[in-house]
């Protein structure tokens, strides 16, 4: 399979992972949610219910017979664009204040609350009025109807009364011409002058004629502006989403909001979270995730906890660079190390399980405290083992204890002790030597060193030890921090074999704890001087 079908086959797994780290934020979902229920709730009973009802004006132009093809009228073309914005204006709105007994100031509000629109490809006016009520929504839309058609209807009167006039004007001239013209043929005596002021008679009785009959049709247009179609009537329901759905809109538009925020928190949120994300970063799989159980003993002999270890060991078993040299490191990102020294105490109690000299390595020799939390073995001798009392280095304090594991049996345990120089006590051959004891067969060595990012302890061991097992909260680790791990192990020498993860511990109520009832130290047994053998790690296994 090439990489980009591996890529696609991917992206299913890498869109489900980010969903899950999404809702894990579930403060701020389910705030978001919450949030937006208030605020719907809060719209909805707050909010005052505003009702709309709509009456319909058919507009017509004044003219003689309204059923002709032709014919006289005073408006020879409708403009409907024109027609909205003066029933939206201010002198409308003025007849239609006083129809609704308001005061000429509240004009504006009045228009506020009024909407004029035109259905296309009609000559029709739609008057839209908003209230608190529905009677007043009703009384508003006739209201301004009735204004409308009024105003259109004293507009087209005084443009006739305006056109009359004027005709007028020119009539009354003429016909006292007329009358003077009257008055010369009865004096005249002769054909050829009285031929001539009769020609002059007749144009100007054309004249006047033709003015009379405009006069005429003027005086008999129908002014009438044109026809409420539509009577508004009181609405039955009032306006808006209504209640419920403006509630079921707010949890949504807050659910939403709350998935938004989630997702930044995710996008912008330093700390893995997720097994996924921890394995991306470490490029290694996740080998157990131990359950919460934060005041459990640092050796787990039973119960979800010591299961959890045993499947932990099993895949290191089967894992085939750890098979060819057992040699393990188990440290954490930070921190205190606290629940890195019980997954190497279990991993090696696990291993003890299996039939193996297991030894149990505690490199942490700035706070080394296993010596007194670990259970001693009964039947056992104390002794000082002399594996670096040749050296004359004085760690591991020249101890060799057995550690009670017990169904699991009992491992050696090497504590930590503190020196001046850690560094040269980490790197000396007798460390080296104590280390490659996992050579001989059937033997496993855990080494316990302390937080990688806090100390650089454990990178002194690395290419001793190879194999590394990261312990780590994945809630509280940064993806940063893990990659940076892995780089300073691969350029160690080493390779991370995996990581365990774990819920966050209360450090200090466990210090407290360990403090108050300490577990019985393990007892000391002699052994010759020299180097620890397989014989001798053996000698306490059951």
């Amino acid at each position: 399979m090439n990489e980009e079908a591996r890529g696609q086959q991917d992206e299913p797994e890498l869109l489900r992972d980010q969903v899950q780290q999404v809702l894990r934020h579930r403060v701020l979902v389910a705030g978001g949610l919450a949030a937006g229920l208030l605020a719907g709730t809060w719209y909805a009973v707050g909010s005052a219910p505003s009702y709309e009802s709509s009456g319909e004006v058919l507009v017509r132009a004044a003219t003689i017979n309204p059923y002709a093809a032709t014919g006289i009228s005073v408006d020879k073309q409708i403009n409907i664009g024109s027609e909205r914005q003066t029933a939206a204006g201010n002198a409308v709105a003025e007849r239609a204040a006083r129809r609704l007994g308001r005061d000429p100031g509240d004009v504006g509000d009045l228009q506020r609350h009024l909407q004029v629109t035109n259905p296309p490809d009609t000559l029709v006016l739609k008057f839209s009025y908003v209230a608190d009520t529905p009677g007043a929504a009703a009384q508003g839309a006739n209201a301004f109807a009735q204004a409308y058609l009024d105003y259109r209807e004293k507009q087209t009167a005084g443009t006739v009364a305006t056109m009359v006039k004027g005709y007028q004007n020119q009539l009354d001239p003429l016909t006292r011409q007329r009358e003077d013209l009257l008055k010369q043929i009865d004096r005249l005596q002769g054909d050829t002058e009285k031929s001539t002021v009769l020609a002059a008679q007749a144009n100007l009785l054309s004249q006047i004629t033709q003015l009379t009959n405009s006069i005429s049709e003027l005086k008999a247009l129908d002014t009438n502006p044109g026809y409420v179609t539509v009577t508004a009537e009181p609405p039955t329901k009032a306006e808006g989403l209504g209640t419920p759905l403006l509630i079921a809109l707010g949890g949504v538009l807050g659910l939403a909001l709350g998935l938004l925020g989630a997702w930044l928190r995710m996008i912008f949120d330093p700390a893995a979270r997720s097994a996924e994300t921890v394995a991306r970063a470490l490029r290694a799989p996740v080998l157990g995730v131990l359950p919460k159980a934060p005041e459990e003993p640092l050796l787990a002999l039973d119960g979800a906890p010591a299961e959890q270890y045993r499947s932990v060991a099993f895949r290191l078993a089967y894992d085939r660079h750890f098979a060819d040299r057992r040699r393990l490191l188990v440290v954490e990102p930070g921190g205190e190390g606290t629940t890195a020294a019980a997954v190497a105490a279990n991993l090696t109690a696990c291993f003890a399980e299996t039939g193996t000299a297991a030894l149990l390595v505690e490199a942490d020799l700035r706070r080394p405290h296993l010596a007194g939390r670990l259970p001693q073995a009964p039947g056992t001798r104390a002794g000082r083992a002399g594996v670096l009392a040749a050296d004359g280095d004085p760690w591991p304090g020249g101890r060799l204890l057995t550690v009670d594991a017990g169904e699991s049996g009992t491992f050696e345990l090497v504590p930590g002790t503190r020196v001046p120089h850690v560094a040269r006590t980490l790197t000396s051959a007798a460390t080296t030597r104590l280390i490659d004891q996992a050579d001989a067969p059937n033997t496993t060595v855990v080494v316990l060193a302390p937080p990688v990012l806090s100390y650089a302890d454990a990178l002194a061991l690395v290419d001793r030890v190879d194999g590394v097992v990261v312990v780590c909260d994945p809630r509280t680790t940064a993806r940063t921090a893990l990659e940076r791990i892995r780089e300073l192990i691969d350029g160690a020498g080493g390779q991370v074999l995996g990581a365990v993860l774990h819920p966050a511990r209360p450090a200090r109520r466990g210090r407290r704890r360990a403090a108050a009832a300490p577990a019985a130290p393990p007892r000391e047994r002699e052994l010759p001087t020299g180097t620890v053998t397989r014989d001798t790690l053996s000698s306490g296994t059951r």
